[in-house]
């Protein structure tokens, strides 16, 4: 066994010695990376890949599962903070149903579930219960807060007071929440989110007022829009009128930006818009009454009357003496007589006529003052076009402003809220501006940068290889005849030995350019 060993290392020293340098290096070169191809693949493929299954935990969650994942021998990773685990990706859907489905995370609180591992109830004195009962409260409320979306954590206190028969509904004390929210990092709620907050705890505690509750953050105290409607109820609304607001003047920026960015160059322009916009929104009703069109000013006739009546009467001839006596009637002439009579009509029309109701929503988002300053660089407008950009900004400021209630046709009154200014730009703000725009041009200048060392270094060892192989062409001697050994006339292997001995002690020179034949021929 040792021979054969011995053997197999004679004949690899032999075949390395035969080899020339390149061909060693290349052999030494494709067996390394072979060796270092095997490695990383072996590292590859055995390598457990691992995922967080867990994260944003307390010290008490992660303790059990801990313990979980160590007595079910399923390896795991702790992050520095110790507030996320990572487990193996093959099991970590696995891991997820088992840790859940024994209740091991409860995110510091406990429930009701604690009644449910007690096994007997019996022994427990009131106080006992009522503090069990309160803590399992709190429990509750603190999970159902962190599954709302962005909350990270809560800390919840409930108050109940005591029961008693002897005090009525007002004099007896009501219960209050403290709560304490923890929001992820960037997380804003908004009011119809917090009005929320306030609506769940007040439907999970028994007899609690909107305004016995308190909710607050590290970043101050949440107030309930039913609370404190007049502030908390508008906090959206006035945000919304901002985010409108500010949107508007950056479309009208972007708008004016593109107009004159291609005539004065987008690193010489400066743009200001300030702008006053009404949110109201107005309801107006309108009852109209007109004629009928082509009636003659008159509507419809739904009923009419008409009423006649005529009389005729006659008077008989009167008796008795003029005179002043006792019988007589003074005056009265005594033989006048005749007829007499009379006519009445009366006539009653009734017209319909159109009636309009209107019912008018006046759109809020109404603008009702805008002005426009822009700044050029000194020297990229003349005084023509300098002129002819302040009417187009005038032109543009009048069409924004029609429903504003202005008189839009004074050219006066428009012209100041336009201004041009020119002004020759400051160093820092400038070159800020032109290294935020060349943002494109720096990455194309980076990759030809890229490019260019790695043609120079391409180059590089493309002469480095031509050199080399100068010099070795060089190096090479003259073509010369060498001394042949006749290995036919030779008997035994030990006899060709012999000779190649006596050569080589004789001339070295030429034994070494034999053996240099010979390794080219091979």
């Amino acid at each position: 066994m040792n021979e054969r060993i011995a053997q197999y290392r004679g004949r690899l020293t032999q075949f390395w010695g035969q080899m020339g340098r390149k061909q060693k290096i290349w052999l030494g070169a494709s067996i390394g990376g072979l060796l270092v191809t095997i490695i990383l693949l072996t590292i590859v493929f055995t390598r457990t890949e691992y995922e967080i299954a867990f994260q944003n935990l307390d010290t008490t969650d992660a303790a059990a599962i801990m313990n979980h994942l160590e007595s079910s021998g399923i390896p795991y990773q702790l992050s520095t903070n110790g507030k996320s685990i990572s487990v193996p990706s093959a099991v970590a859907s696995k891991v997820k149903v088992d840790v859940g489905s024994q209740g091991l995370v409860q995110n510091g609180s406990i429930g009701f579930e604690s009644f449910n591992a007690s096994s007997s109830a019996f022994g427990q004195t009131d106080n006992e219960f009522n503090v069990k009962y309160l803590n399992a409260l709190n429990g509750e409320v603190q999970q159902l807060l962190n599954g709302m979306q962005g909350v990270n954590s809560s800390n919840v206190l409930i108050n109940l007071p005591e029961e008693s028969v002897f005090l009525s509904a007002e004099e007896a004390k009501k219960a209050s929440a403290s709560i304490m929210l923890n929001f992820a990092s960037g997380y804003r709620p908004s009011q119809k989110e917090i009005d929320g907050y306030y609506n769940l705890v007040k439907t999970a505690v028994p007899n609690l007022a909107m305004q016995d509750i308190t909710i607050s953050s590290p970043q101050g105290e949440l107030t309930s829009s039913e609370v404190d409607g007049a502030l908390a109820g508008n906090t959206d609304v006035v945000e919304q009128q901002f985010q409108i607001q500010r949107k508007y003047e950056s479309e009208l920026k972007k708008n004016i930006q593109q107009f004159l960015g291609p005539m004065v160059g987008s690193n010489n322009l400066v743009i200001s818009v300030a702008s006053t916009m009404n949110f109201d929104k107005k309801y107006s009703e309108q009852n109209l009454v007109r004629p009928l069109e082509g009636n003659n000013n008159n509507g419809i006739i739904l009923s009419e009357e008409t009423n006649t009546s005529s009389s005729t009467g006659g008077s008989a001839q009167a008796g008795g003496v003029t005179g002043t006596g006792e019988t007589d009637v003074p005056g009265y002439d005594a033989a006048s007589s005749g007829e007499s009579s009379s006519e009445t009509s009366s006539r009653a029309t009734n017209y319909e006529f159109d009636r309009i109701s209107n019912k008018i929503e006046s759109g809020p988002f109404v603008v009702k003052d805008l002005t426009i300053s822009i700044g050029v660089e000194q020297g990229k407008l003349n005084d023509e076009s300098s002129q002819a950009v302040k009417t187009y900004l005038t032109a543009l400021v009048r069409a924004q402003l029609a429903d504003s209630g202005q008189d839009v046709t004074n050219d006066e009154v428009m012209g100041k809220k336009v201004a041009v200014i020119a002004q020759t730009f400051a160093e820092g703000s400038s070159s800020s501006q032109a290294s935020g725009l060349s943002l494109g041009w720096a990455i194309g200048i980076g990759a030809a940068a890229l490019a260019l060392i790695g043609g120079l270094v391409i180059m590089l060892v493309r002469k480095r290889k031509q050199r080399a192989v100068e010099e070795i062409d060089m190096a090479a001697p003259p073509k010369v005849e060498y001394p042949t050994l006749d290995f036919d006339s030779v008997n035994g292997d030990s006899q060709a030995r012999k000779n190649l001995e006596t050569l080589a002690k004789r001339k070295p020179d030429e034994f070494v350019n034999l053996l240099r034949t010979w390794l080219v021929d091979e």
